[in-house]
């Protein structure tokens, strides 16, 4: 099309400038995920948490991003739509990217932790919807996608509260926590390896596995994070005979020592998370650009799939790296401190209960949203002390932005998109 051999390197140009501004979203905004409770719980400083996500962050993101993405995220718009007006994808996507980018912006600086995978769709749904034809949308995919607004918190909070009441239970209501927490850690760091390495394969190395022809089921996760965590018990185990007592500090608070066992744990599991991550949602910002560079490379030809240059997955790493260097203290200040108050054991509590959601979803096919997953998990382990312990305003102010998302990415992803048309077009 000539508006491709006119305008290609300046629409691709903007392409790469939105997915980084997208990508800076999802750094900024979707970092606390892995890091939000580590550091409200002080097992890490703001400054270890953000060392440790943008090396994990950047590794999961670059290394198993994926070499493919479809062309549409999530498959909620019919790409054969566009077959004959390729120019409405690429000013569709580039106005995705831009007003979802917009609104992660918006959502960090207020500090609220919102889905950055339903701020993309909710932008791709409005040019669809409003721009091309209401048809173009798979509204069953949309209602699936709302439905995870109730899902993904609820199956996290259940979780998680079971799992820090059994904390409670075995540990820290006996006379003796620490002799407790050293006797019941090695079933919890079996849960760690087994949880984090599941998330890893089926939410990080699934895409590196499928590049050199290895495709392994549900099962045979299962059956190699098994053997992970059995191996993470026993250096867990070994760990734990060289830890000494303090008991000074006890005198201030009697749980110093137990909460130096679960303070360990999180790091680990704050690094799986952050790989996981990367890896997953690094596409809500490189799918759309993949998408834009390929159409108009192509001179106008939508394929099925987007093939994934590496520069792409190196731009798009670095988005969410400059976004949580940047600006993903704000967020992590409102999952760490805002809603209840974290220690160590409360936190890996939370972790533990968000991995194993994901874990659900992903060998069911439930839709989650990451962010409500970790939201959920937290409210989950504040439930466990009773309603008094969870800051209700901020619980109530963080529901409403999830609301919000959709027809926010909805709103600006139109203006943006008639802009953009009237420009080009």
């Amino acid at each position: 099309m000539d508006i491709f051999t006119t305008y290609g390197t300046i629409l691709i140009v903007m392409a790469a400038a939105f997915g980084f501004f997208m990508a800076w979203g999802v750094g900024a905004n979707d970092v606390a995920n892995a890091m939000g409770t580590s550091v409200g719980s002080k097992a890490l400083t703001i400054k270890q948490a953000i060392l440790i996500a943008m090396v994990f962050e950047f590794a999961g993101a670059y290394l198993a991003g994926g070499e493919v993405t479809s062309t549409i995220r999530k498959g909620i718009v019919d790409s054969g739509v566009f077959a004959d007006k390729p120019d409405l994808l690429v000013f569709g996507m580039l106005s995705a990217l831009l007003a979802a980018g917009t609104w992660l912006m918006l959502a960090s600086f207020m500090g609220w932790p919102v889905s950055t995978t339903h701020s993309i769709v909710g932008a791709i749904v409005g040019f669809a919807a409003v721009g091309v034809s209401n048809d173009a949308v798979n509204w069953g995919k949309v209602s699936t996608i709302v439905a995870s607004w109730v899902v993904s918190p609820v199956m996290a909070g259940t979780i998680s509260f079971a799992i820090f009441r059994s904390v409670q239970r075995l540990i820290l209501i006996h006379d003796n926590p620490f002799d407790r927490a050293k006797k019941y850690a090695p079933m919890y760091m079996f849960a760690v390896g087994f949880l984090m390495a599941m998330v890893t394969l089926l939410k990080g190395l699934k895409h590196v596995f499928k590049d050199v022809g290895i495709k392994l089921s549900f099962g045979e996760n299962a059956l190699v994070a098994i053997g992970f965590g059995i191996l993470v018990a026993i250096i867990g185990t070994y760990l734990l005979s060289k830890v000494q007592r303090d008991e000074s500090k006890e005198e201030d608070n009697r749980f110093y020592n137990v909460e130096k066992v679960f303070a360990v744990l999180m790091i680990f599991t704050a690094c799986s998370m952050a790989f996981a991550h990367g890896s997953n949602d690094v596409a809500n910002a490189v799918g759309p650009l993949a998408a834009v560079v390929n159409v108009v490379s192509s001179g106008g030809d939508i394929a099925a799939k987007s093939t994934m240059p590496s520069w792409i997955l190196l731009l798009g790493g670095g988005g969410i790296v400059f976004g949580l260097a940047t600006y993903g203290f704000k967020v992590m200040g409102t999952i760490g401190r805002k809603i209840t108050e974290l220690t160590p054991s409360r936190g890996f509590a939370a972790e533990l209960g968000a991995a194993a959601t994901v874990v659900l979803a992903s060998g069911t096919g439930l839709p989650i949203s990451t962010t409500h997953t970790l939201v959920g998990a937290v409210l989950g382990v504040g439930m466990a002390r009773g309603i008094g312990a969870i800051n209700l305003r901020m619980v109530g102010s963080i529901f409403l932005s999830w609301v919000v998302t959709l027809p926010a990415g909805a709103g600006l992803s139109i203006l943006f998109f008639f802009f953009f048309k009237g420009v080009f077009g």
